[in-house]
Order: structure tokens, then C-alpha cells, then sequence
């Protein structure tokens, strides 16, 4: 049985741009006076750019703050974007598999949306790349919490009019795995060098309705 809808995630998933995001916030770190090592991972990948901005200026993340200030911190998420926007817009990389399981999802109908924790102005930097008729792109912009809260894909469902249960989402990051699993998604992991699952796999992941 087809899902209802098949939900994307972005960066290191359909493309190879991971490693331009750790380059951007690297640098951004290092200008603020600290290096970023292994033990930052999990606050930086997969992450929003405004909770990477408030790690890195040891702000609480956005979902916590309750209308505190949080000036320097959007200063430094304008400089990560821009940083990041810099790199996206002279290299990116579609990850194996991804033309073939999004030509696949687009010659059977079924609903696809991108579900992304970035801005949208990086998102429309990678669209043209990926040359996909998504039915629907969200975007960091479009919820009030980002990954690893589960609201980006609780809103690509409700906004596909698809039960999170039928959906299928496909991520890399831990932070991504964790929205879609509290979301109530079946998951299908991307690892690190393996490319995009086959359309016939995405399909296997669901079991008929009734079952």
C-alpha cells in the first residue's frame, strides 16, 4: 500500500549539504571566540538556525525563551544564513537515489512535501536543484518550533490533509528522527553514504489499511 504522503527532509537527506552547514557555523563560532568540536554535533546538526544561533551565544533555544530578548542571537542566525546561503549557492550535491525516488513518488501521484529546518531562502536556493514538483515546502519559517519538536511535521500532514500515521518521512539527523517519530511518522533513516531508499522500500513501510 502507498503512504499518504511521503515527507522529505533537506539538508543530508536529498542533498549533500551538511558539511557546508558545519563550515558555516564553524566559522560563525570561531568568530564569536569558541571552536566547535564533536560535542557540539547534536546542537548544530539538523538544527534550526535560530537554536544553533542561541547555542552558540549561550541563549536558551527559541521554544524555552518566553519572549525574553534575544537580539545577539538573531544577529548571529543572520550571519550562520548568510554564511550558510553563501556556500549552498556555489556547491550542492543531490545524494544518491534522491532523482530516482523523487521521479518515482511524482509518477505515481503520491503527495510529497519537503519538511525542512531550514530558512526558506536557503530551501529556494536548493529547489531548482532537486527539480521536484513538491506539493507543499515547509520551512523553519512556518511553525513556531522546529526539529527536534515534532510540529514541521505535524503541519506538512495537516496541510496535506494526511493522517502522520499514513505518512512516510524520510531523515537523516537525530533531530530530524526524533520530530517525525513524535509526530507519529514512519521513519525511514538516510545513513551517511547509503543514499535515498528505492520507491518500492518506501512503499514496504506501511502496512495495508486495516492491518
Amino acid at each position: 500500500m502507498a503512504p499518504d504522503a511521503v515527507l522529505l527532509d533537506m539538508d543530508g537527506t536529498l542533498v549533500d549539504t551538511e558539511g557546508l552547514w558545519w563550515q558555516a557555523a564553524a566559522a560563525v563560532a570561531e568568530s564569536l571566540g569558541r571552536a566547535l568540536g564533536p560535542a557540539d554535533v547534536p546542537h548544530v546538526r539538523g538544527r534550526t538556525i535560530e537554536d544553533v544561533a542561541a547555542y552558540l551565544v549561550g541563549d536558551a533555544p527559541v521554544a524555552e525563551r518566553a519572549g525574553r530578548p534575544r537580539s545577539r542571537a538573531s544577529a548571529v542566525a543572520g550571519r550562520l544564513t548568510d554564511a550558510f546561503a553563501g556556500r549552498v549557492g556555489h556547491e550542492v550535491t543531490v545524494m544518491p537515489g534522491a532523482p530516482e525516488l523523487l521521479a518515482g513518488l511524482a509518477a505515481t501521484a503520491i503527495p510529497t512535501a519537503l519538511v525542512s529546518a531550514s530558512p526558506r531562502s536557503i530551501v529556494e536556493l536548493v529547489l531548482p536543484r532537486l527539480g521536484h514538483p513538491f506539493d507543499l515546502v515547509i520551512a523553519n519559517e512556518d511553525t513556531a518550533r522546529g526539529k527536534p519538536y515534532p510540529d514541521p511535521y505535524l503541519e506538512a500532514a495537516r496541510r496535506l490533509g494526511a493522517a502522520p500515521a499514513r505518512c512516510v518521512a524520510i531523515e537523516d539527523s537525530p533531530a530530524g528522527i526524533a520530530a517525525a517519530t513524535a509526530a507519529g511518522c514512519r521513519v525511514l533513516v538516510v545513513a551517511a553514504g547509503s543514499g535515498l531508499p528505492s520507491l518500492d522500500r518506501v512503499r514496504a513501510v506501511l502496512p495495508p489499511h486495516g492491518a
